[in-house]
This record gives C-alpha cells, sequence and structure tokens, in this order.
C-alpha cells in the first residue's frame, strides 16, 4: 500500500493516513477484507511514529472504514452501509442536540452548513 506523508503539511501525519485509507477504501481502491500492515510496519514504512498510524487506524476502525480483528490484524471493511448509518446517526445526533439548545430549523442548518463548508472547504 503506497501512502505519502508531506511532513511540511498543515495535516498532520495521522490525518493524512487516516484520509488516504478512507478514500481508498471508499473508491474500491483497497477492496473489502483487505489485510492492513501492522502498525509497526506501515510506520516504518513512512517514517512516522508507531502511536501515530495506530491513531489513524483508531480512528478508522470507529468510522467502520477497517474492522480491527486482534491477532489476525487489521483489514478494510465493507463501509457503504456503515458510513450512511454512522452519518445519520451523527446527523441525528446534532438535530437533538441543537432542538435541546433552542435553536430554530433555520438557525440549525446554517450551522450544519457553516461546519460543512470548513470541512470540505467548498
Amino acid at each position: 500500500m503506497q501512502l505519502t506523508i508531506d511532513h511540511t503539511a498543515a495535516t498532520p501525519p495521522y490525518e493524512q493516513v487516516r484520509s488516504q485509507i478512507a478514500e481508498r477504501a471508499r473508491s474500491g481502491e483497497l477492496p473489502v477484507g483487505l489485510k492492513l500492515p501492522t502498525v509497526r510496519a506501515l510506520a516504518e514504512e513512512l517514517g512516522l511514529a508507531a502511536n501515530t498510524v495506530a491513531r489513524a487506524y483508531r480512528e478508522l476502525e470507529a468510522d467502520g472504514v477497517v474492522e480491527t480483528h486482534g491477532r489476525r490484524g487489521t483489514t478494510i471493511a465493507a463501509t457503504g452501509d456503515s458510513a450512511h448509518r454512522l452519518a445519520a446517526a451523527a446527523a441525528a445526533e446534532f438535530a437533538e442536540r441543537v432542538h435541546r439548545l433552542g435553536l430554530g430549523r433555520d438557525e440549525a442548518l446554517a450551522a450544519a452548513h457553516t461546519a460543512l463548508q470548513a470541512v470540505y472547504r467548498d
């Protein structure tokens, strides 16, 4: 698996690892069930600390992109349904929270729109 790390970028290395694996998994370049390198092996290959790669793997697992099977390693998960399910849960949690805070629908949508613009840089 060829990943590139730009050490001069403002984006932290763990996020570069996380986003590259996530994008390749979503595009199908990394097929479901593919076994990823161990944390140590990938860290060594990229010239990063093992904790950096471990954080990327933890976040990928939390997002449903990978599954960790103990000694059997980390594999690419079937993300389509999982990603949509997690996004819907996050949206529902957001809606409940802004409602509890007393924001109206338009204010909530504006807050969500601003947050999405910041992430997607539209």
